[in-house]
């Protein structure tokens, strides 16, 4: 399940309690140290009934953190921070795989049209940022920016909901499968664009949404998104060219294109002819993935995921 699909479980559950005179009371994961199942980002919704949805640690700490809200010792004002510890021995009776920290946001919610205004944008593919003021709980919606999942400044958290990320694919071959393979475990939506007729596949990547259109279509219709990494696999500039074209005029995040570094200069040299310009072109990412001395299908397929993550969190520019 991705973390927009979660997001939306928990916001959808939190607002049906609030219209039905309900508490609730969101937990947010700003930080881990240690071993943590679940990322900065991660929400949580409970109330004193004992419900909840969403996920904090993936074990027990939500049942510590129900318990104490009934116990009324969760936190003594909303919103607040909780520096949650977990020692070898709490993590062995948690259920947990080993020792960690929690760093959590807690607030009480209240504000039932905010939330309806954020569902609304998650359904329709839209980035939205929820800041809120730590001093007096205020929230404020912003325009979605692409990013960390969360973060804290000195007065305020902001955490950007928005869709899954998604990895679109240009040509299907082993390098294209076996990227599909590591992208999906890190909630990945990957679609795989590969318009020949003639082309049999033979060991498709189950969840993996392959389509035949040519690929400027192609994302158009499906990958001109923010969270959208677009990388060019084909090794036909026929169809490379094309999805370039429409990945430069789209929002993705990452554009990328498979080759050598003479191949790469002709690619820009032919797309400054069609009129863009070289910071436009500065965009595409060629050759794509990080330098890893990559010569096997995996290797390099490794080497472009691990470049997506880093743009994706922020270590790289895209």
């Amino acid at each position: 399940m991705s973390q927009a699909t979660d997001d939306i479980e928990v916001l959808s559950t939190a607002l049906n309690w609030l219209k039905n005179g309900e508490q609730a009371v969101l937990v947010s994961v700003l930080k881990t140290w240690g071993s943590s199942p679940r990322p900065p980002g991660s929400l949580m919704v409970m109330n004193l009934s004992g419900k909840y949805a969403g996920s904090v640690s993936g074990g027990c700490v939500e049942q510590q953190l129900i318990e104490r809200l009934q116990a009324n010792q969760l936190v003594e004002a909303y919103p607040a921070f909780v520096n949650y510890g977990v020692d070898a021995q709490q993590a062995n009776q948690l259920g947990l795989p080993c020792g960690g920290q929690l760093f959590l946001f807690i607030e009480q919610l209240t504000d039932a049209l905010s939330i309806e205004k954020i569902l609304t944008e998650l359904r329709q593919g839209k980035l939205v940022a929820r800041k809120v003021d730590t001093n007096t709980g205020t929230v404020n919606l912003l325009t979605g920016k692409v990013g960390k999942e969360i973060q804290q400044t000195e007065s305020a958290v902001v955490k950007t909901f928005g869709p899954a990320w998604q990895l679109f694919i240009i040509g299907n071959g082993q390098i294209a499968s076996q990227l599909a393979r590591m992208a999906l475990p890190l909630d990945y939506r990957v679609v795989i664009c590969d318009p020949r007729d003639n082309y049999e596949n033979h060991d498709p990547v189950e969840q993996v949404d392959y389509i035949k259109m040519i690929p400027d279509d192609a994302i158009n219709q499906v990958g001109n998104l923010q969270r959208t990494a677009i990388v060019a696999l084909a090794h036909d500039p026929r169809q490379d060219d094309l999805g370039l074209i429409a990945a430069l005029e789209s929002d993705a995040f990452y554009i990328g294109a498979l080759g050598s570094r003479r191949s790469a200069s002709n690619r820009l040299k032919r797309l400054a002819t069609l009129g863009y310009s070289n910071d436009q072109l500065k965009r595409i990412h060629g050759p794509v993935g990080l330098d890893i001395g990559s010569k096997k299908p995996a290797e390099i397929a490794l080497s472009i995921l691990a470049h997506v993550t880093a743009v994706k969190n922020g270590i790289y520019s895209g």
